[in-house]
């Protein structure tokens, strides 16, 4: 029998990435793992209003959404731990900068580029919806140029008990279950 545990946030384990933002000039990042697909061609990326990337996401009207594998995970746990209003956080990773001048992360695997088209304020958060604009991806990830996520293994966060995981074994392709 299901048991009814109230309005609780289930649908975790999500992608961790380092969202990639310049503010007052300065490159900066935040660690983040409230993502949803809106279509085949926008994203939305949900952070506390107290994030100080915020305010260049805003100003900007661009972001950069840095997934990570296991390999970077301690780097980029540390992005969590300090604010960049706090902390100057524009040299915790090497980068070059993409077509909306924000940073791609050298060691990030996969990289989204993207501009924001709409904010969403709900709940003491700032829900940036964003068009893709380019997506970058090591070439030893690729398959038939297609990311191939048994080769990338994204870092997962899993809430409430905040721990992180990686991705699983493939069960089958969605369409070749049958009765």
């Amino acid at each position: 029998m299901k048991k009814n545990i109230g309005t609780k946030l289930c649908l975790y384990p999500m992608p961790v990435a380092i969202i990639g933002s310049v503010v007052k000039n300065k490159i900066n990042y935040a660690l983040a793992a409230h993502f949803g697909i809106v279509s085949h061609h926008h994203i939305l990326v949900s952070l506390a209003k107290n994030h100080y990337s915020n305010m260049g996401i805003r100003e900007n009207k661009a972001l950069t959404i840095n997934l990570i594998d296991e390999d970077m995970l301690i780097a980029a746990n540390q992005t969590g731990f300090v604010s960049g209003k706090d902390q100057d956080k524009s040299n915790m990773f090497t980068y070059r900068l993409g077509e909306t001048g924000l940073p791609i992360i050298d060691k990030a695997p996969l990289t989204i580029e993207c501009s924001v088209i709409d904010i969403y304020e709900i709940d003491g958060f700032d829900n940036f919806i964003c068009e893709i604009k380019a997506v970058y991806v090591e070439d030893k990830y690729l398959t038939n140029n297609q990311i191939d996520y048994q080769k990338f293994k994204p870092v997962l966060f899993e809430f409430p008990t905040y721990q992180y995981l990686l991705t699983g074994k493939v069960l089958g392709k969605c369409i070749s279950f049958k009765k």
